[in-house]
């Protein structure tokens, strides 16, 4: 059981740096613009990828120029692709993210062919061959979470939802999680407690473990807090580092923390992992 199936989104991303984000009615005159592979899906495919992991990816792009970008950087990054369906109808997601002087940004998301993705490619007994862990984020809708997290617990692979952006999870979505990963505004959201603190953050990962076997709860700058059910919470202070960008650290401490799990680690050695992984993104000029 040495694989993950990732399924999730697929976005090209517009990345805009500017001084500061706009207010209402406001014009920024910005400083660059890039291009570049994103999605919370696949973000997090390639990070387990890059972690060791081997990895399987499920979801839908258009026959576009941007799909075929996302496919080939998925492909250069060793993960299969073979269950990525090519939608001639719908042009691929993307997202327009705003990045701050101070390494902060916020993002516009267009989901457009994440909205097709097939579940009964979930149902094919050759994806779950070997599969230990199932890992999935909120960016497509429900019902494929739903069927893909049914078809892991089916195949006896652990489910990870990253859930993120948050929104109410259904009953049956539920049953099926072994492990919550959430920030500190999900946290907030999910669980009615406001994370401003390391402390904060501990106090909601209990709140959230009453209704989950595991749960991670990213606190940024303050650092990471879990709880496995049944037992008191843990946490990481932040690292000190530099910081260059936000952007993408998220997925980055998920493609870890997953890869870790995978390996039989702990989930205090794990989440470890994810935390070392995330500050050295954080602090790294992206390429």
């Amino acid at each position: 059981m040495n694989k993950i199936v990732v399924t999730g989104s697929l976005h090209y991303d517009i990345m805009l740096q500017a001084p500061h984000r706009p207010e209402k009615g406001e014009t920024v005159i910005g400083s660059s613009c890039t291009y570049k592979f994103g999605g919370k899906g696949g973000n997090q495919a390639v990070s387990a990828a890059i972690a060791g992991a081997q990895v399987s990816f499920v979801g839908a792009v258009g026959a576009d120029d941007p799909g075929k970008f996302l496919l080939s950087v998925l492909q250069n990054n060793g993960v299969d692709t073979q269950q990525v369906k090519v939608i001639t109808t719908v042009p691929s997601g993307m997202s327009v993210a705003i990045m701050d002087a101070e390494g902060d940004y916020g993002a516009v998301v267009v989901s457009n062919a994440n909205n097709w993705i097939d579940s009964q490619q979930l149902a094919e007994e050759a994806l779950w061959q070997d599969v230990g862990m199932l890992l999935l984020q909120n960016e497509v809708p429900e019902a494929v979470n739903l069927q893909a997290a049914t078809e892991a617990r089916k195949h006896g692979a652990l489910v990870c939802l990253n859930a993120a952006p948050a929104r109410v999870l259904s009953a049956p979505l539920q049953a099926c999680i072994d492990l919550l990963v959430v920030n500190a505004v999900e946290a907030r959201d999910l669980s009615g407690i406001a994370v401003n603190s390391l402390q904060q953050a501990c106090t909601a990962a209990e709140a959230l473990g009453g209704s989950f076997k595991a749960v991670v709860v990213t606190a940024g700058e303050h650092g990471v807090a879990f709880c496995e059910r049944g037992k008191s919470s843990q946490s990481l202070p932040a690292q000190k580092i530099e910081l260059i960008s936000t952007h993408g650290a998220g997925d980055c401490f998920m493609g870890m923390l997953c890869a870790s799990l995978l390996q039989e680690q702990p989930l205090a050695q794990a989440v470890a992992n994810a935390n070392q992984a995330a500050a050295e993104h954080v602090s790294r000029k992206s390429s």
